[in-house]
């Protein structure tokens, strides 16, 4: 009997194993975007996802000058309107990162004029 309780803890101990590595497989197969490349969080950024596969848990790096620019993840309706709503979350560093949930994400850069002239991205995360 001792023997067949060490086959069940051997189990269970490889089970655990295995979702172990599945969750560090997960974590490492999310990639870091900087969003406008080289260029940065810019105006005409708008484009600059397309071609581009994200998936929740990737990482968006937005690089810009602080003084100026800022960011702001609205939803759909402020994405298209261009305006940033009470209680919205604005980033303000200047190397903002910040994780994609699934589904969709909108950011907008909240500083008057700055969306209208692109400053915006729409992400599609799987």
């Amino acid at each position: 009997m001792a023997q067949g309780r060490g086959s069940a803890n051997l189990a269970i101990a490889t089970v655990v194993a295995l979702l172990c590595l599945l969750t560090l497989t997960k974590q490492v197969r999310a990639a870091t975007y900087t969003v406008g490349g080289s260029g940065g969080w810019t105006f005409n950024v708008d484009s600059w996802p397309k071609g581009k596969r994200f998936k929740a848990g990737d990482t968006l790096v937005f690089n810009y000058d602080s003084t100026v620019h800022n960011v702001v993840a609205v939803n759909k309706g402020s994405y298209t309107s261009c305006s940033a709503p009470a209680g919205a979350k604005v980033y303000t560093s200047g190397r903002d990162q910040i994780k994609l949930a699934k589904g969709q994400n909108f950011f907008i850069c909240g500083i008057s004029g700055h969306c209208q002239s692109g400053m915006k991205i729409a992400i599609t995360a799987a």
